[in-house]
């Protein structure tokens, strides 16, 4: 074996399919009888629910500026997609539907705010154009983390020069651009809730190329969004499907015990039970930065480097709620997705204070039996660890505490559906305990929360040879397209340029 890939995860999927697709020989380890990490799907009682990501873009159509996308089409796989642009949205000022695009959030903004809003909101797009441009110079495929990448993305060179002065712009907060240019509170709450949804914090937190990128890709003409066919299940098959396709291997209820190293190497891992695994060219952990640290042999590394990443800072966690219902008599302009948000003067960030919910079976109807929905609706990262821990999964306080937190989410989803509590024909509430014991994720924590202009996500290198890591703890950090984008780079970087190289060749970019 050459690579053994902790973690079946998008990152870790992600880097295993694009390692095997250069030939090397991998094997990916889940602890979890499912692939997928957080973006798993389940079925129970006929409905398959979504565990995670539900919101998709730029991944049905190439070439594309997604990372994911780029993955796809190296490791020649990929699922269908069902297109939409209009989501719902339930806020302090009103409920309204909007959509993707240049224009429509204008004419929303003119309800809402006036003219003066839509002149701000039209100059911050002025302003993201060349931002966007420069945040998409080089494509993700061709990066890695060796002298290797001068070759790489060579031929993107002209590209990167010609936006060079804006990519300066883009290494800090997203708010140092739009303390600028927006003065509206509707539009600055806007904007931190967007940001929120894409790292975990708001725009003072948020890095400014993480907004450019969604900007390049939601605010241009014609643009979609996507899901895929089958739900989220469908996605991480694909990946699969890639790693097995070039003769990978995934090995899932496969759980990691502790990372071996022998001579100041890593160079297999040990499973429960204890079985061994072997490595020859490297270890890569797609687990969260706590999570890896407690795999690794403290005396093998810098405690200096053990220090610094347990002190990361971390974003909260989830509750959700997975319900199957009959769909009978429910109005036909239902949408695939919704916000709402509680009071923006509490803060984006405020536990039980934003709400996501996602009705995916209105566009894929094999999500669902006939004449159901499957409905899935969460509280993304704002939800503390703090009032879950050391609490028994089993006790009548657990349950009833569930309940509690639920509330929020059942208050949300009744603005869509009134009497959605009668037509509930399945029901299943989440927690951060959930979240901590069915991913093994460090508090259930939706990742770092690494304040841009602060500090650097870590690459996917590490002070002990052999050990590499990808995912949401690793460059460019939290969200879909993020963590494929670390996994595909951790691979580039252990690749030989030549065939990084034959790679980007074959792909569109």
């Amino acid at each position: 074996m050459d690579i053994i890939i902790i973690g079946s995860g998008i990152g870790g999927l992600s880097c295993a399919a694009l390692l095997a697709r250069y030939g090397y020989k991998v094997t990916v380890c889940e602890s979890h009888s499912i692939p997928g990490g957080a973006a798993h799907s389940f079925i129970y009682n006929g409905f398959k629910f979504d565990s995670g990501p539900s919101l998709y873009s730029g991944l049905s159509y190439s070439p594309s500026n997604n990372p994911l996308r780029q993955v796809l089409d190296a490791i020649g796989s990929d699922c269908e997609w069902v297109n939409y642009h209009t989501w719902g949205c339930f806020l302090p000022e009103g409920d309204f539907n909007t959509s993707v695009g240049p224009d429509q959030f204008c004419e929303i903004l003119l309800k809402l705010r006036g003219e003066k809003a839509v002149n701000e909101w039209r100059e911050l797009q002025r302003i993201m154009t060349p931002l966007a441009k420069a945040a998409i110079a080089i494509p993700t495929a061709a990066v890695r983390y060796d002298w290797g990448a001068l070759k790489t993305t060579g031929k993107f060179a002209p590209s990167l020069i010609k936006h060079f002065f804006n990519v300066s712009k883009l290494t800090g907060p997203f708010s140092s651009i739009i303390d600028g240019v927006v003065t509206d509170s509707f539009i600055r709450n806007w904007l931190n809730m967007l940001c929120f949804l894409l790292s975990g914090l708001p725009a003072d937190g948020t890095s400014a190329a993480e907004v450019a990128f969604m900007f390049a890709d939601w605010y241009r003409p014609d643009v979609m969004l996507d899901y895929p066919i089958g739900g989220s299940a469908a996605l991480v098959n694909a990946l699969v499907r890639g790693l097995e396709k070039h003769d990978g291997k995934l090995l899932l209820k496969t759980h990691v015990e502790e990372i071996i190293v022998e001579n100041q190497r890593a160079v297999g891992v040990r499973l429960r039970g204890g079985k061994e695994i072997r490595a020859s060219t490297a270890v890569i952990s797609n687990a969260s930065v706590w999570d890896t640290l407690n795999l690794i042999p403290p005396e093998s590394v810098p405690q200096q480097f053990i220090q610094k990443r347990k002190s990361t800072p971390e974003c909260e966690s989830f509750m959700h709620l997975h319900l199957g219902i009959d769909a009978r008599d429910i109005g036909s302009d239902l949408q695939c997705h919704y916000i709402f948000v509680k009071d923006w003067e509490l803060g984006i960030t405020a536990p039980q204070n934003l709400v996501l919910i996602s009705i995916p079976s209105v566009i894929d109807s094999s999500l669902a039996p006939p004449g159901k929905h499957s409905i899935h609706v969460y509280t993304p990262g704002n939800e503390p660890y703090d009032l879950w821990q050391g609490m028994d999964r089993n006790s009548q306080d657990y349950k009833r505490q569930k309940e509690s937190r639920a509330q929020i989410m059942w208050e949300a989803l009744q603005k869509i559906i009134p009497d959605i509590r009668s037509r509930c024909e399945v029901t299943l509430i989440g927690t951060p305990l959930t979240h901590e014991y069915y991913l093994r994720r460090h508090r259930g924590s939706y990742g770092p929360a690494i304040r841009a202009g602060k500090a650097l996500f870590p690459s996917s290198n590490t002070p002990l040879k052999g050990l590499m890591c990808c995912g949401d703890s690793t460059f460019p950090g939290i969200g879909l397209p993020a963590v494929a984008a670390s996994g595909m780079i951790a691979a580039n970087t252990l690749a030989p340029v030549r065939k990084h190289l034959e790679m980007l060749n074959t792909i569109k970019n």
